[in-house]
């Protein structure tokens, strides 16, 4: 691959000096937190967590990346990310292993037999549009079940190029297996049909609706057929937010989805009835948490009229309360044996110009939350609004009203 000495000089004291935070003592202290409060043991306090995602650009923007070779700026940017987070202080779980994703064909190469587009937005940061290729109900006569394939080859041959970059700086390991939201079937039906198309199909064509969630539900269940015949799952129990202790046990020394963790959400459903969510969403989602050891539900929706639902989920531990689901709501009918995940809404958090209200807002809600097992978790972050060091007071903050009330 061709790229210059300096670069690879660069990558690898970055790989290092993340290898070094990987095993900082502290690291023990906040893998032991989020175990404690995942396993439902009283931690030491309330984990705390954030994620910058949009915010990212501000934070490095590529102006700053030293590197010229884009695979190599993607690196430097995942390993400045990391150091940066280390700056904010919060509970982020660093691996001293570097993972090179399993490089997966999928036939057909769409995905669905159809393309899916979205409608640019005109404003730079705007929001765009759904232009989903479901139009008629002739189209879904054109959806297909993908077929998965393991590409050795070309795995093997990543994991070469990284062993050469990375040198003797950081192990390497090939990563299979579940993201986060395994069980999110919704954003795609709505990319596929619409999300105000849905929400008429579910009163005017039910059955049609039926005839989506069923193709999204048997072709997530397909994957995750091809992600145990391949022997190659890599337990999901590493990361912030499901950091756990081991799931179950090894068969025959190779991890099942039953060791790994399956996060699931109904966004595009929020403002459905209980009723009509429960049958046009959950109800296609449960088989699929049914296959693995953990579950945990929720995003950036109203949970709060469909917790008994969510209760209902097989292998449930985590009730993801996010900024539109009343805390009252969730500590009045979230049993104990359960983690909340208490979510803060951006906005008021990267908005204000003073602190005072994030403050209050963090100290009341660990004050309610007390005695239970939670998480403090600040995601979907877009923007720090001028506010450069947000971050790191939002996570001396939470973690401050976690301290208090633990």
């Amino acid at each position: 691959m061709n790229y210059s000495d300096q670069d690879r000089y660069w990558i690898r004291e970055l790989a290092t000096r993340v290898t070094e935070a990987a095993h900082r003592p502290e690291m023990n202290a906040i893998r032991k937190r989020w175990k404690d409060v995942n396993a439902l043991r009283k931690p030491d306090r309330a984990p705390v967590w954030c994620k910058p995602i949009g915010a990212w650009d501000e934070i490095i923007p590529d102006s700053t990346l030293r590197c010229n070779h884009l695979w190599l700026r993607l690196i430097e940017r995942h390993f400045l990310q990391i150091l940066h987070k280390v700056e904010i202080g919060d509970d982020t779980t660093i691996s001293p292993v570097f993972d090179i994703p399993a490089i997966l064909n999928v036939s057909p190469t769409n995905i669905w037999g159809v393309d899916i587009h979205h409608h640019p937005s005109q404003i730079k940061g705007g929001a765009w549009g759904f232009n989903p290729p479901l139009q008629t109900e002739d189209d879904f006569d054109k959806l297909v079940i993908p077929e998965w394939s393991f590409d050795k080859a070309a795995s093997e041959r990543a994991i070469e190029q990284a062993q050469t970059l990375l040198s003797n700086t950081m192990p390497i390991r090939l990563y299979c297996g579940p993201g986060y939201d395994s069980a999110t079937l919704s954003n795609t039906a709505a990319e596929l049909r619409g999300l105000e198309q849905i929400m008429i199909d579910m009163l005017d064509q039910p059955e049609l609706m039926h005839r989506l969630m069923r193709h999204m539900r048997d072709a997530r269940l397909k994957l995750l057929e091809f992600w145990e015949q391949t022997g190659l799952i890599t337990p999901n129990t590493e990361e912030p937010m499901l950091c756990s202790d081991p799931i179950g046990e090894l068969r025959h020394g190779r991890a099942s989805l039953a060791n790994c963790w399956c996060a699931g959400n109904s966004q595009e459903f929020d403002m459905a009835s209980p009723e009509m969510w429960e049958e046009f969403c959950l109800e296609y989602q449960k088989p699929i948490f049914a296959r693995f050891g953990f579950s945990c539900y929720g995003c950036c929706e109203n949970l709060g009229r469909k917790i008994p639902g969510v209760l209902t989920i097989p292998n449930l531990r985590i009730f993801v309360c996010s900024a539109w689901t009343t805390l009252k709501v969730a500590l009045d009918l979230v049993p104990e044996k359960y983690c909340i995940m208490w979510r803060q809404k951006a906005s008021d958090v990267v908005f204000p110009h003073d602190e005072i209200s994030i403050r209050e807002e963090l100290l009341d809600g660990a004050k309610r939350l007390q005695g239970r097992p939670y998480q403090i978790v600040l995601r979907e972050l877009q923007t720090l609004a001028g506010h450069p060091d947000r971050l790191h007071r939002w996570t001396r903050l939470a973690i401050d009203a976690a301290e208090q009330y633990a």
